[in-house]
């Protein structure tokens, strides 16, 4: 895959760059095109289907506990796909994702991570809890500039779980508390922030082949998917070289089964 570059590289304008300041998010429509989006389908399709063998922690359904057997997941997640797929380095949604990051943080930018989460249909309890990416993050850690890419490969709606933020919220760089959603880290891996009633909330709407784009601080999250058709996402994250260095140093490769030897920014996490 890593043969097929990008057909052209996305110029985000002025204002797309000072709302991803301003607010801590922007949507970017028609980043890929359909023909570009299907050149991702079958590797993403494995995953979806569990073909992909010595994943552990890292295949799991990220809106329950690890021990949730494979039929009954609602939010399928694959971390780290890359690794466990290496055709998949260099691939045109890479490309694209990385032109974009450097825009907006700079050029000194490295890939951390990526993810393929996916809603299956009839899945109202697929849902992504309020919280802050930083909330995940090393305690230490020297430089907490990043931008998050996540592809639509389906319309994602409101209807089916689309992305949703708190905007601004993210704008002061201070980190809400938050708690383990399963009750521990050892059973699941989400955590939750809470958000006040009277705090606004907008639903970043993306066609297929559209992005959305956030930061660390922003308070984010999705609802559930009760359609009858699938709501797929590819995310890639951006962090500095500096940082990623410093994760790798102590352990941390976003992988869920790392093993812990770090504390997070959260320090020790509370118990719900």
């Amino acid at each position: 895959m890593s043969d097929t570059p990008l057909a052209r590289p996305y110029i985000l304008s002025a204002e797309q760059i000072a709302q991803f300041r301003r607010l801590g998010y922007v949507h970017l429509p028609g980043v890929l095109t359909e023909e570009e989006v299907c050149q991702l389908e079958p590797s993403y399709g494995r995953f979806m289907r569990n073909e992909v063998p010595g994943m552990g922690r890292d295949f799991c359904d990220m809106s329950g506990p690890y021990d949730r057997q494979f039929e009954d997941y609602a939010l399928i997640n694959a971390m780290l796909p890359r690794v466990y797929m290496p055709d998949l380095q260099g691939n045109v949604f890479e490309a694209a994702s990385s032109g974009i990051a450097g825009q907006l943080i700079g050029d000194d930018i490295r890939l951390d991570y990526d993810q393929f989460l996916a809603k299956k249909p009839r899945r109202p309890g697929a849902q992504f809890a309020w919280h802050q990416d930083q909330g995940y993050w090393p305690e230490g850690t020297p430089d907490t500039r990043t931008v998050t890419c996540s592809l639509a490969m389906d319309d994602s709606l409101k209807a089916n779980g689309c992305l949703r933020c708190i905007p601004g919220s993210g704008s002061a760089k201070t980190l809400r508390p938050h708690r383990s959603a399963t009750g521990s880290r050892e059973e699941g891996h989400t955590l939750v922030a809470d958000v006040a009633s009277e705090e606004s909330v907008e639903y970043l709407e993306v066609r297929r082949g559209g992005i959305t784009v956030h930061d660390e601080w922003v308070v984010h999250g999705s609802g559930g998917n009760p359609t009858d058709g699938w709501r797929r996402t590819y995310v890639i994250a951006y962090r500095s070289p500096a940082t990623v260095e410093y994760e790798r140093t102590i352990g941390f490769t976003h992988s869920h089964n790392d093993t812990i030897n770090w504390t997070t920014t959260l320090g020790a996490f509370q118990e719900s």
